[in-house]
């Protein structure tokens, strides 16, 4: 399972020590995020590492601080820069197959098993 971040420094602290990594923005209340979440989770199994999720509903500066407009959006990071981001669309959120290109474009394995 994907690292909870838990904290404005925890994030901060995340995208200092790791090189690259994905980061999602979701959000409780959201249907999308629902669906999505385990999505993720998909991929993190073999390289928790390189994976972690953010609950917007606990730290709402994220939303502003990333741009972020409609949850779920997944970030990657690299060198603690944004690299690449796949914004959520609004009422239909994200879905596997447009993660599997975020994560083959950015240069990650594929596969989750």
């Amino acid at each position: 399972m994907s690292k909870m971040i838990e904290s404005e420094s925890d994030l901060d602290k995340v995208l200092s020590e790791c090189s690259r990594i994905f980061v999602l923005f979701y959000a409780s209340w959201c249907p999308f995020s629902q669906r999505f979440l385990p999505i993720f989770e998909k991929y993190t199994k073999n390289d928790e590492k390189d994976f972690c999720r953010v609950l917007t509903d606990e730290i709402e500066s994220c939303e502003e601080d990333y741009s972020i407009d409609v949850v779920p959006t997944v970030i990657f990071f690299k060198n603690g820069k944004i690299a690449k981001r796949l914004d959520g669309i609004a009422g239909e959120g994200l879905n596997e197959k447009q993660f599997v290109e975020m994560i083959d474009s950015c240069g990650k394995s594929k596969d989750p098993t």
